[in-house]
């Protein structure tokens, strides 16, 4: 199937089938590097989840009991036909997106760690087994899938932190509505044909498009035992705070901002390509990207601010149909004006601006969503560019005069989702390790987002919850425990009553 007939199926994906919305309300799903409406995408009413949430739960008895090994042999067959549909899938990321081909080629293979760490659900199942823990009795443990849980995932990796959200969930046998941002409906509508192909039972896996009367229909509906949730801080804390009030599990991921430490030791050249990849890639709208370099020492930071203007004056922004260019647009008009709005106030509040990325020369031939890379040197904790997360490329110079001082401003800071030190030093890397309150750090790693085997999660208001995305933490989060304990009687034993608390004093 084409990515033209795709776009012209924008349906929701209810117990295996493409289904046509039915409120009446849409919205618009652009091509960011060409402005133009693609699709409509239906926006589902209260009934609507309803029914879909009933869909679900109607089938997950029968998944829930299929063998653990079943379940990974399909999950084992939908990453196949992933790899299998990689180009058009690309094509349709692109499309949505606006992201480069490369770009969106590493988001698959990222995403498919989480299925690979999926498809040993069975090993991540295992319980406890203790033989006489006292009076012959045996104690053990299984883990059981929850049952309905839900995905509300964001426009940024439409198909990556679906992947990371929804597969062990999947795995470990509950049935999983993934809710995806109406911004990038097609990658999720696409992959769901997938996840029917490789054999999973309908009503298992379902897509409902929406907006806030969605979300807040899987957020109160008592069916639906766990969300998850990546996108802004604000929206996380209000999944997070409306969710449990309903007892549900909720993870929540929100927003970062991610500073590069830069010690008067570093290799400035590596540390200057680093940074360029981890700011600007994706048009810098990644959770994990870095927000800004906190250099040490003025001499450090005139020589690194030097060496990244020559850099960034030589990055180009276009469509990815020019497999020459860096990176491609911002999502929507409405991000380019805010990106412009952070990057005007910050020279009201005195930041220099060393490039300037608001006006790109592909806008004068282009209707696309297009900005340049800019760089704000001089910046104070005070500006309103350091305190908020800016989604776009847009990055800072933060100028400190000490490693102390720098760990200090990143501990203040109400985000805490990644940072990372360049360093030779491994004194100064060992103290920032210890006294960093981030959650994800790096040592000379740009983006230190963990392998799909590793527990994915900021610190403060990054996340809300105690849940992970990625890792082995996802099977936890996804099933419930149970504790037995266990005695076979023989005619040899007592049978007379006691009164005593059960105790291992027994024999």
């Amino acid at each position: 199937m084409t990515v033209e007939q795709k776009v012209k199926e924008l349906h929701h994906f209810i117990n295996g089938e493409l289904v046509a919305g039915k409120s009446g309300r849409f919205s618009n799903v652009y091509n960011p590097s060409t402005g133009e409406v693609i699709a409509q995408v239906p926006l589902a009413a209260k009934e609507e989840v309803k029914n879909a949430i009933e869909m679900a739960k109607k089938a997950f008895p029968e998944w829930r009991n299929t063998s653990s090994g079943k379940r990974a042999e399909i999950v084992m067959r939908f990453r196949q036909l992933v790899k299998e549909n990689e180009e058009e899938l690309i094509q349709v990321i692109c499309t949505e997106s606006g992201k480069t081909k490369e770009d969106a080629k590493g988001e698959i293979t990222r995403g498919l760690e989480s299925v690979d760490l999926a498809i040993n659900a069975p090993h991540l199942l295992k319980g406890d087994y203790s033989v006489n823990v006292g009076g012959n009795i045996n104690a053990y443990s299984t883990k059981s899938p929850i049952g309905v849980v839900a995905a509300i995932s964001p426009f940024n990796f439409p198909v990556m932190v679906p992947f990371a959200q929804t597969s062990m969930a999947v795995a470990v046998g509950n049935a999983v509505i993934l809710k995806p941002s109406e911004k990038v409906p097609m990658s999720a509508l696409f992959f769901s044909e997938l996840w029917k192909r490789a054999g999973l039972p309908d009503g298992i896996w379902t897509v409902i498009n929406g907006d806030k009367e969605a979300v807040d229909e899987l957020l109160a509906n008592p069916t639906v035992q766990a969300i998850s949730f990546v996108g802004s801080t604000p929206v996380a804390e209000y999944i997070y705070q409306t969710g449990t009030s309903y007892n549900k599990r909720v993870a929540a991921f929100g927003g970062g901002k991610n500073f590069m430490i830069v010690m008067p030791d570093a290799d400035l050249e590596k540390t200057a390509n680093a940074f360029i990849g981890a700011a600007y890639g994706a048009a810098s709208q990644r959770c994990m990207a870095i927000s800004g370099a906190m250099v040490v020492g003025k001499e450090t930071a005139d020589q690194l601010v030097a060496i990244l203007k020559e850099m960034i004056e030589n990055l180009k922004v276009g469509p990815y149909t020019d497999e020459e260019v860096d990176f491609g647009p911002v999502i929507t008009q409405q991000s380019k004006d805010a990106v412009i709005g952070y990057i005007n106030r910050s020279i009201e509040e005195g930041a220099k601006v060393v490039v300037d990325g608001r006006n790109p020369t592909i806008c004068q031939t282009s209707k696309g969503f297009y900005l340049g890379p800019t760089l704000l040197d001089e910046i104070t904790p005070s500006m309103e560019v350091f305190q908020q997360e800016v989604f776009g490329p847009a990055r800072i110079v933060v100028r400190v005069e000490s490693l102390q001082e720098a760990i200090d401003l990143i501990n203040d800071h109400e985000l805490g989702n990644g940072v990372t030190i360049f360093t030779n030093n491994g004194a100064a890397a060992r103290k920032f390790q210890e006294e960093i309150e981030v959650g994800m750090v790096g040592v000379n790693v740009p983006i230190p987002i963990p392998v799909g085997y590793y527990n994915f999660g900021g610190w403060k208001r990054s996340k809300f919850g105690e849940g992970f995305m990625f890792g082995p933490d996802q099977a936890r989060f996804f099933t419930k425990s149970k504790t037995i304990s266990e005695k076979w009687l023989n005619g040899d034993d007592e049978t007379s009553t006691t009164f005593a608390f059960p105790s291992n004093s027994t024999k």
